[in-house]
């Protein structure tokens, strides 16, 4: 199935947890220091849906403190437009998780990550629009980078598809975490690469 198909035929948690996951890949590493997790409190409420609005406060209390050049200890490396990208969706976002806002919203966190990878990717696209030719399932002319992100967001939510409703939540959602770390390792030694070459 094509990352379209996915997120048209995902359940609510899945929705939320797809969408969390690709902001969270998207924000810059720390200048120094712990590294910070603003999107956090988010990932309880993928479980849990009556604590979503309240979560989703904090979430973004968390990450305008990390754009703050007055916090250096915890200051994000760059945060410049991916960051503030990630600040405006999490801004956009429905305070229920439930319905087609949601699903909106997260098709929406799906085609930043898409558009963040393929701006590291040094490797220019051999086909017009890279973007929505992966979100419809062919990645053929993409970048290392963008290819590997729309590659990542399909078994992450093919993931979320196959867990059991009956299993504890929190555990397959570590899982999805894991996952959605390793990418966001890779995206950050690309961008450090960047900064190298600039």
């Amino acid at each position: 199935m094509s990352l379209l198909d996915l997120i048209a035929a995902a359940d609510e948690r899945g929705l939320a947890a797809a969408a969390v996951a690709c902001l969270e890949r998207c924000l810059p590493q720390p200048a120094r220091g712990p590294a910070p997790d603003p999107l956090r409190p988010l990932w309880a409420a993928c479980a849990e849906p009556r604590l979503w609005a309240a979560r989703l406060a904090e979430a973004r209390t968390a990450l305008d403190s990390l754009a703050d050049p007055g916090t250096p200890a915890t200051a994000l490396a760059d945060p410049g437009a991916s960051a503030a990208r990630v600040r405006d969706l999490l801004a956009a976002a429905p305070t229920e998780r439930a319905g087609e806002a949601l699903r909106g919203w997260a098709d929406a966190c799906s085609v930043l990550a898409l558009e963040v990878h393929l701006g590291h990717d040094t490797t220019a696209p051999a086909a017009p629009d890279p973007v929505a030719r992966c979100r419809a399932g062919d990645p053929s002319g993409a970048g290392p980078l963008l290819a590997g992100e729309a590659a990542r967001q399909t078994a992450i939510l093919e993931m979320l598809a196959a867990m059991d409703e009956d299993a504890p939540a929190t555990a397959g959602l570590r899982q999805i975490r894991d996952v959605s770390t390793e990418g966001r390792r890779i995206l950050g030694a690309a961008a450090r690469r960047g900064r190298v070459r600039s």
